[in-house]
């Protein structure tokens, strides 16, 4: 376990109990760097805050010079109050309200439209506006069906046979548009896939003179146990830099590219500490049950997800297969025959490469509080967000609302 020691993590679950998320900023700013470094042409890297509810970690990446990739006007306004500049904050909403994004451009927030029927609202109560535009490129990239975004039958993004009536709004209303952006999906491995996509926007660039940046999105993919495949980002750069340059030179301008890692940024910086309530013994197998399950970390289940899971309180030396499982009362499964050393009621198992789409997915479920959030920075730990107590969930019962029962 390469960013933490076991002695380190037992420590914090012995502090702040289980369940627990614990985050690393180191991890964080070295997977910023390694984008960085990787795409040595003008770009920009917006934080897919999807990928975490927690203000804090905003603040941490605005202090980075990130900008901030929302899709709810809650995030927006979360980000604004994190200290982003609005003109850092692009609000990508799919399917929300008309009225979202009046709010947003009140808010002076960059907006990008992914359909027509409320880009043509927009444009026609705003003439001469500056607006970003999603696009569906056509493809099917990314490591599942509930993570590919981009293919024909997707409910994202402005499809491309929709071009020629696209180009008469913004004619008759005099829009420019001063981004295009696509995001094909998550967890792609085939760098030629982002390619692909990125060319398709190159393509559809001599369509807008004001244009100024073209947004490619993110889905970078990373390794989830060892000998995992992971996007080659230094072969992307390479790749993407050709494509670049020559647009740059049709457009007589230089464009910059605008990416937006959540998971690449915030999945190996976090991991999800359990405690064991029971070891079953059944003639099929042997099951593990720990104090959390889907409702604080969903995506085994929804996606099938693997996390390498391991037993980090245990000393002894014999391993034995196991199925580990959560509380809730139907299937809720983290791993499936998975070798582990000896676990015992009370041992604490980690869950890894959980920073990411973990807390920001979690709900009460069964009347379940949430966990608390850890924050290692510069080797100190900080409480981010602490342990909804069932007094959270009751508050309602208190409110006046309820006292006619």
């Amino acid at each position: 376990m390469e960013n933490w020691s076991k002695e380190q993590l037992c420590a914090l679950a012995e502090k702040y109990g289980t369940p627990l998320y614990v985050y690393n900023t180191a991890v964080m700013k070295k997977q910023l760097e390694k984008i960085r470094t990787a795409f040595s042409f003008d770009h920009e890297i917006y934080f897919s805050c999807k990928s975490t509810s927690n203000p804090v970690l905003f603040r941490f990446f605005q202090s980075l010079n990130c900008g901030l990739d929302t899709v709810s006007i809650n995030q927006v306004k979360i980000g604004l109050d994190s200290g982003f500049e609005p003109q850092k904050i692009l609000y990508t909403p799919n399917g929300s309200s008309y009225e979202s994004i009046e709010k947003a451009h009140q808010l002076g927030v960059q907006i990008n439209f992914d359909n027509l029927e409320h880009l043509e609202r927009f444009v026609q109560k705003h003439k001469n506006a500056s607006i970003f535009l999603r696009f569906n490129p056509g493809i099917i990239a990314g490591g599942s069906a509930n993570v590919s975004v981009g293919h024909i039958e997707s409910k994202f993004g402005i499809h491309l046979s929709q071009i020629p009536h696209l180009l008469k709004i913004l004619k008759t209303y005099e829009v420019k548009i001063k981004g295009i952006h696509v995001h094909a999906g998550s967890d792609i491995i085939d760098t030629q896939q982002f390619v692909h996509s990125a060319n398709e926007l190159f393509k559809l660039a001599q369509h807008f003179s004001h244009l100024e940046k073209i947004n490619i999105g993110s889905g970078f993919k990373v390794a989830y146990k060892n000998n995992d495949v992971a996007t080659d980002l230094e072969l992307l750069g390479e790749e993407l830099e050709k494509s670049i340059k020559k647009i740059s030179a049709r457009q007589q301008k230089q464009l910059s590219i605008i990416v937006e890692p959540g998971k690449f940024l915030l999945s190996d910086a976090g991991v999800f500490l359990v405690s064991v309530n029971l070891v079953k013994q059944t003639p099929s197998a042997t099951f593990v049950f720990v104090n959390s399950g889907f409702n604080h970390f969903i995506r085994p289940m929804y996606y099938n997800a693997y996390h390498y899971i391991e037993n980090i309180s245990s000393q002894s030396e014999q391993t034995k297969i196991y199925n580990i499982v959560g509380y809730l009362g139907e299937t809720d499964t983290f791993g499936w025959n998975r070798a582990l050393r000896k676990v015992n009621e009370g041992d604490v198992l980690v869950v890894k490469n959980a920073g990411a789409y973990g807390y920001s997915m979690s709900s009460n479920y069964n009347s379940r509080g949430r966990p608390a959030e850890i924050l290692l920075h510069n080797d100190e730990a900080h409480l981010i967000s602490r342990k909804e107590e069932l007094e959270d969930m009751l508050h309602l019962t208190q409110t006046d609302s309820v006292r006619f029962l």
